[in-house]
């Protein structure tokens, strides 16, 4: 366990450091920051530049959904307990996942055509090579944010304000969920002009050190407002009795969460964002792999929850495709690895 604050830095460079191997050779290197922070918004551990505001991407989703559920729309529309899951979500395209928001939608008595969010390609190969033979084209349901904008689409319909337009910086839906990732993460973001993230909704630079303190307040809401622990509450128990509703087959959030069961909420964003709660620590972790790369923040992430304890030596053999991945050629050969750098966990 993490008893005190700990700055591992050494040089310029931040000091996480994913090897990628082939025949015992170095071939490249993934580099990148963390923060642990607790329940009280102490730092227990940092690694590199943590206080340079990050764009959170779509790892703060559950953060984004805590207003819709706050506000009782769960309960007013039927969602049940998958469909909260799935507002949190950064789905592959799976039929559960585009059935579910569908499902959501239908409850609020919209359409696909109401989201803003854009359509894109399901992530398996598999489910787009499926639509290709069908010559069916991906629509706004296959957006792995479609949960989450029908989730953003039940706030406005519980507030009365209108579905259009819900994606701008200045909708009441938005502000909304501004105001909760201010008090969530303990930061003033007044002034602070976000960045457009991919599905069209405003994303606020937010340092990791403060991006931490959130996922531990998810992980132990004790000092929240009583609807809003309330709403936490729910939103991390539908996520972790549906992991898979929250990426899908084979990504790292669903397999990860199914093997820690209820030991972690994780969940990854864009540009190598990754953010986790750990309820029985009452911790919050915020990482950032520098080149983006799903690759080192995943093998990061998981050698992170190795070393904290949330990974133990009973769940070593389920979670070697993550904490050291095997790299193979076309013919399946394996041919390398992705590995933690030794020196940069020194507990």
């Amino acid at each position: 366990m993490l008893d005190d604050a700990i700055t591992l830095s050494g040089s310029n460079a931040n000091p996480l450091t994913v090897e990628v191997t082939r025949n015992g050779v170095v071939e490249s290197r993934h580099r990148g920051s963390a923060a642990v922070v607790d329940v009280a918004g102490k730092l227990q551990a940092a690694w590199g530049e943590i206080a340079r505001p990050t764009y959170p991407r779509s790892a703060i989703k559950a953060i984004q959904a805590l207003p819709m559920v706050e506000s009782g729309a769960p309960e007013a529309f039927g969602f049940t307990d998958a469909e909260v899951s799935l507002a949190c979500a950064s789905h592959n395209g799976e039929k559960g996942h585009t059935d579910g928001a569908a499902s959501m939608l239908s409850k609020l008595g919209l359409s696909e055509a109401d989201l803003e969010c854009g359509s894109h390609w399901p992530y398996r190969e598999a489910d787009a090579h499926a639509l290709a033979r069908a010559a069916v084209e991906p629509n706004q349901l296959h957006n792995n944010c479609s949960g989450k904008h029908a989730g953003m689409l039940a706030l406005a319909k519980q507030l009365g304000v209108p579905t259009k337009g819900y994606t701008k910086q200045t909708h009441p839906v938005q502000q909304r969920i501004l105001g909760a990732m201010e008090q969530m993460c303990g930061i003033d973001l007044s002034g602070v002009q976000p960045g457009i993230d991919g599905c069209s909704a405003p994303n606020w630079p937010i340092p990791l050190e403060n991006l931490a303190y959130g996922f531990a307040r998810v992980a132990d809401p004790k000092d929240l407002p009583e609807e809003r622990a309330k709403a936490v509450h729910r939103i991390t128990s539908s996520v972790m009795a549906h992991p898979f509703m929250v990426a899908g087959t084979g990504r790292f959030c669903t397999e990860v969460m199914k093997i820690l069961g209820a030991r972690a909420f994780i969940k990854t964003g864009a540009e190598g964002v990754f953010c986790a709660a750990l309820p029985e620590y009452g911790l919050g972790v915020a990482l950032k792999c520098d080149d983006g790369a799903t690759r080192g923040a995943e093998t990061m992430m998981a050698a992170l929850l190795r070393e904290i304890g949330v990974i133990e030596d009973e769940h070593m053999e389920a979670m070697a495709p993550w904490l050291n991945p095997q790299l193979k050629n076309r013919q399946e050969t394996i041919v390398g690895d992705i590995r933690p750098a030794d020196s940069w966990l020194a507990f």
